[in-house]
């Protein structure tokens, strides 16, 4: 199976080759991939080097955050793709982005307010989960738009917290 990856505009071409082997725009690389319990956190082991990541897929982009870091990646397999392109759908940078829990925790910080304009990278909110702090960042620049949580706040698995327009 091969899939098509976007993270931050750059294009990654992804084949499966078996249970523990896979390909990355034409290189090879030996991995064991495995769940870590109830949540979405996953442990990667790639080339011998071990990578523990919370991995949120969902229809249109999946939140992945790996070494602190939250990436947002597109993710369609190569006929997906083609549909794609063939049906000439376009997917605007200006649509409204949903900001969605990529884990239970608790919101510790909210540096940004409604109405407030952002850049791509900057915090929008800070998550605690399983004792780690997670800085969720803005994927692109806009406005900030329906803030639905506060500092304190208690939240859930793919619950929108904010969103930017």
């Amino acid at each position: 199976m091969i899939y098509v990856t976007s993270i931050h505009g750059r294009e990654f071409t992804i084949e499966l080759l078996d249970e523990h082997h896979i390909r990355i725009d034409g290189q090879e690389f030996t991995i064991d991939f495995q769940t870590v319990g109830d949540q979405p956190v996953y442990s990667l082991l790639l080339n011998g080097r071990s990578y523990d990541a919370l991995v949120y897929p969902d229809e249109e982009v999946w939140q992945v955050i790996l070494q602190g870091e939250m990436y947002l990646a597109n993710v369609e397999d190569e006929r997906e793709k083609r549909l794609r392109a063939a049906m000439g759908r376009v997917i605007s940078e200006h649509q409204e982005f949903f900001l969605k829990a990529p884990m239970p925790g608790l919101v510790i910080a909210v540096p940004v307010q409604n109405g407030q304009p952002v850049q791509k990278g900057d915090v929008l909110l800070v998550l605690e989960s399983m004792k780690m702090q997670n800085e969720l960042k803005s994927p692109r620049a806009g406005t900030i738009f329906r803030m639905r949580v506060k500092i304190g706040d208690s939240v859930e698995l793919k619950q929108t917290l904010l969103s930017v327009v």
